[in-house]
């Protein structure tokens, strides 16, 4: 190849990845808009704990309100210092997935990993926002007084329920695939007891965070596969080979 082709080719890598930048950089405002357009709707137009069915009929996908403090399915880290440290691990986990995801664009890994690595980052964002602005913007929701909670936008917009930091993330959807169901007795320490699947409420952010986790798991040979072919160099040489000659 020519000197001159070096620049080309340089330019056209960089072409390349500002492309990828571009497409992860769109997939993660997707994600953002729909995930905070439908905290937004839920936490504006339903009182805390109420609940319809998505699909008339259709009892196993349901729309939940409910608001938690902690973690992705309503994990909790204890206390408002508990809070604060989760919504600032959060925030260090986005500004950290923001090079990082620059970087495995510049290193070229597989397309897939980059999706998933997407996804996860922008689910990270998604409930970063709830965590850190929702308390300052929204009203209180009181499951008591059913109340519907007001944005700064509403013109009797009263005050925030939280600090900044301090906001509760959104949670909505609701998969009751099994219900009325109990463990059998013999079964370790939830034996007789009443189960259901699947009980955790979540938002679109969480399924962001695991649908990517789980593309990791699931195809990771696939994303992190090793060149099993190694380049061995040969030396040729003019000298003829000789069979009888024998080495002592």
């Amino acid at each position: 190849m020519t000197n001159a082709g070096i620049p080309f080719l340089h330019i056209f890598a960089i072409q390349i990845m500002k492309v990828k930048l571009r497409h992860a950089f769109l997939l993660t405002l997707l994600i953002l808009v729909v995930d905070q357009a439908v905290k937004i709707y839920i936490k504006t137009n339903y009182y805390l704990g109420e609940e319809h069915n998505v699909i008339s009929g259709v009892s196993w996908f349901r729309l939940h309100f409910i608001e938690n403090e902690g973690m992705a399915y309503g994990w909790k880290l204890g206390g408002d210092w508990g809070k604060m440290a989760l919504t600032l691990f959060r925030l260090f986990a986005v500004i950290f997935g923001t090079f990082y995801i620059r970087h495995i664009i510049n290193k070229k890994y597989h397309t897939g990993f980059i999706v998933c690595a997407t996804l996860i980052f922008a689910g990270a964002i998604g409930n970063l926002i709830d965590s850190m602005f929702y308390g300052l913007f929204f009203e209180h929701s009181d499951p008591y007084t059913q109340n519907l909670a007001r944005s700064a936008m509403h013109p009797g917009f009263n005050t925030g329920y939280a600090g900044f930091l301090h906001g509760k993330v959104v949670d909505m959807l609701y998969f009751p695939l099994i219900t009325n169901a109990r463990f059998p007795d013999w079964f370790p320490i939830w034996g007789g007891e009443s189960f259901e699947f699947f009980r955790p409420v979540f938002n679109i952010a969480d399924a962001s965070i695991s649908l990517g986790v789980l593309m990791i798991l699931l195809f990771q040979k696939k994303f992190f596969k090793r060149k099993e072919e190694e380049y061995h160099p040969t030396v040729e040489t003019n000298t003829p080979v000789n069979d009888e000659v024998q080495v002592s």
